[in-house]
């Protein structure tokens, strides 16, 4: 088969080498990738297959990143190389025929996707199946691998995708954007040297991970999940007593996770992996570019019995901003400068990129026009490989 003719070779950001890495190891063992990610919008109205298919192909043609393949030169250098064409493998399924268990149906024909995993390299690490499921009821599954796209590049996608079927897959409709290589070489510019003498010095003294499940056996099966939701009246105090201490939700969590982490581990300096957004203020149009852009960095709160929740809070929120120009560093490089071959193995990700209201659920997005359909809401299905992984999605009801 002749190989398409390479448009261009990028670099990988931090984040994405170490997924790469998870990626190939898996595949040696024949394992399940965890970092195959589901996503799921439910549709209602007259879906115009044809079009809907037509919009997301034009995705790939306006975010060249989403047709890359990741492979390694001869020397072991891992690249991603994005062809000039890749076409969107797409499928339909109809669950509404006689005789069809649609909920036995639809989560088999989800655990077969899944199953189905990618090959790292062959593009694109990315698919769409639109189900039908009742009369004027469709879900669009949308399955990609985490190397290509983090959340906050989701929701960006899936407005494009919306505008871009209300328009009739016209890519005109929708403002150019900056391309993805502009970060990459952003991330290229930055002072390495600074950054690892940053967190040497935000690290200095530990010399052991934090580890909740010591020995833990990841090996083989689908993480197990637990869900709880706060009260809006415990939301709604929350987000009072943030603002009146000036500090955000999202080091409430940090301080409170980190408290249940030192009760639990018997320790008074505890590390965990935060999961932060890379997207660097100063970059013009970052919010509206699509890729990987998320690190994994390590977070270290010291806990003094005398000390105040609300000098707990501050000292948090301080040290997060003080590191906030550091945030490209790569876990391994960080891991190396400190000289500890491992610091955590329990992971936040504070969830406070924008999300489409209906994405959530919570309302319904017309694409416009008389044959609109409306987004009513999404789920998705996705996983990490450390033993523990929180995850906060704040709201009037904030869940974890």
């Amino acid at each position: 088969m002749t190989q398409p003719v390479p448009a261009d070779v990028l670099p990988l950001t931090p984040l994405q080498e170490g997924l790469l890495f998870h990626a190939l190891y898996e595949h040696e063992r024949d394992a399940p990738d965890v970092y195959v990610v589901q996503l799921v919008f439910e549709l209602e109205g007259p879906v115009d297959a044809g079009r809907l298919r037509a919009a997301a192909q034009s995705l790939l043609e306006r975010h060249p990143n989403l047709r890359a393949a990741f492979r390694r030169r001869r020397g072991g250098q891992p690249v991603q190389v994005v062809p000039r064409r890749a076409t969107l493998p797409w499928a339909e399924a109809d669950l509404t025929e006689p005789g069809i268990d649609t909920d036995k149906a639809w989560t088999e024909l989800l655990d077969r996707d899944r199953d189905r995993g990618f090959d790292p390299a062959t593009p694109p690490l990315l698919r769409c199946t639109l189900v039908r499921t009742a009369e004027r009821q469709h879900r669009l599954l949308v399955t990609h691998h985490h190397i290509l796209l983090d959340g906050w590049s989701v929701s960006v996608l899936l407005r494009e995708l919306l505008a871009l079927y209300a328009a009739g897959d016209a890519l005109a409709a929708l403002a150019p954007v900056p391309p993805y290589r502009t970060f990459l070489h952003w991330l290229d510019r930055r002072d390495r040297g600074a950054a690892e003498a940053a967190w040497r010095d935000a690290l200095a003294g530990v010399t052991e991970a934090t580890r909740l499940a010591p020995g833990a056996d990841l090996g083989g099966g689908e993480p197990a999940q637990a869900r709880t939701e706060l009260s809006a009246e415990t939301g709604a105090a929350l987000t009072a007593r943030a603002r009146s201490l000036g500090v955000t939700l999202n080091t409430f969590v940090q301080s409170a996770w980190a408290v249940l982490l030192g009760r639990l581990t018997g320790r008074d300096d505890v590390v965990f992996g935060t999961t932060v957004s890379g997207r660097p203020a100063e970059l013009p149009g970052v919010e509206s570019m699509v890729g990987l852009f998320i690190n994994t960095v390590p977070t270290r709160i010291r806990l003094r019995p005398a000390d105040t929740v609300g000098r707990l809070l501050h000292e948090v929120q301080d040290g997060y901003a003080h590191l906030l120009d550091h945030h490209h560093l790569g876990l391994a490089d960080i891991q190396r400068a400190v000289g500890v071959p491992e610091l955590f193995d329990t992971l936040l990700v504070f969830e406070n990129y924008p999300v489409d209201p209906a994405a959530a659920g919570d309302g319904g997005a017309r694409t416009g026009g008389d044959g609109g359909i409306r987004l009513v809401g999404s789920s998705g299905r996705d996983a990490t490989h450390y033993p523990v992984t929180l995850v906060a999605l704040p709201g009037p009801r904030p869940r974890f």
